[in-house]
């Protein structure tokens, strides 16, 4: 490989396409102060909770307290078969995701659920190459933690989402790869993961556009902020419990009707094919 190459990426915008962003709306968005409150809470250490977020509102997640993480799954609200595509976003975006960019919803939807429009940390590199907002990785588990450890906890991430939404009707089964929020990952040298502590301050935010009618949940990380990351800890008496703390939710509407007059939610994708089931009549 040649030093110091830069390969360009594989998907790039085309001028009047989808992913040729109008950024000087969702500025407008960010920067609006006309904003309406209308819920707020805050999620526990080592638990989830899932909320919904109507298209044309801003949700605002925060670490309050300092350094936290959070593990975010994002469906459309009315049809959960539409559900956040890591990957698909990772691809069209960035490995790390951060202001202007766009979560994506799978297969046959494909369109942006939300829109980043606000990140205090955007930007943030650590000395060796680590970002934030992770879309590397994917959820703690349970599983992986008794298959690693041996041992059995039932707080990680995918059990805190699975708690989360099922008041909502849904299952164990509809937690997919998440978004790590305020989670700092990268590859190494041999292009293996690593994680390192969450560099997020008292009052960090990162703030989305919801796009269309969104159901969210959250987790709040039982490694905290992951100064002290480890499998096969006991709630209560690990390393990791002093390094947990809430995250906060924030949902506004926008009281200035006149920001989003020229705006409509994106419909879904238009492809009309039958893959290939309904076969062309080939003329010798």
């Amino acid at each position: 490989m040649a030093i110091g190459r830069t390969p360009a990426p594989a998907y790039q915008a085309t001028k009047g396409s989808i992913l040729d962003l109008d950024k000087d709306f969702y500025t407008q968005i960010a920067s609006s102060t006309c904003r309406e409150l209308i819920e707020s809470f805050e999620i526990p250490i080592r638990s989830g909770r899932a909320f919904s977020v109507p298209c044309g509102h801003v949700c605002r997640l925060s670490t309050p307290y300092g350094p936290q993480v959070g593990d975010l799954n994002l469906w459309a609200r009315d049809n959960p078969r539409e559900r956040f595509w890591a990957s698909r976003t990772r691809q069209l975006h960035r490995s790390h995701v951060t202001t202007f960019d766009r979560l994506w919803s799978c297969l046959p939807y494909l369109r942006p659920m939300c829109t980043i429009v606000g990140d205090t940390l955007a930007g943030y590199s650590d000395d060796v190459g680590g970002r934030v907002h992770d879309l590397l990785g994917t959820r703690c588990d349970p599983y992986v933690n008794q298959m690693l450890s041996g041992k059995g906890f039932d707080f990680h991430c995918h059990s805190n989402l699975t708690r989360a939404i099922l008041p909502f009707g849904l299952l164990e089964s509809d937690v997919h790869d998440v978004l790590n929020v305020f989670q700092v990952t990268g590859l190494n040298q041999d292009g293996r993961y690593y994680m390192e502590p969450c560099p997020a301050k008292p009052g960090d935010y990162f703030e989305f556009f919801a796009e269309i009618d969104l159901l969210c949940a959250l987790s709040t990380c039982p490694g905290g902020d992951l100064s002290a990351w480890g499998w096969g800890q006991d709630s209560g008496s690990d390393d990791m419990f002093d390094c947990c703390r809430p995250l906060a939710v924030e949902i506004f509407r926008l009281t200035d009707t006149s920001l989003l007059k020229n705006w409509q939610p994106p419909k879904q994708a238009t492809y009309s094919g039958v893959h290939g089931l309904k076969m062309p009549t080939f003329v010798a």
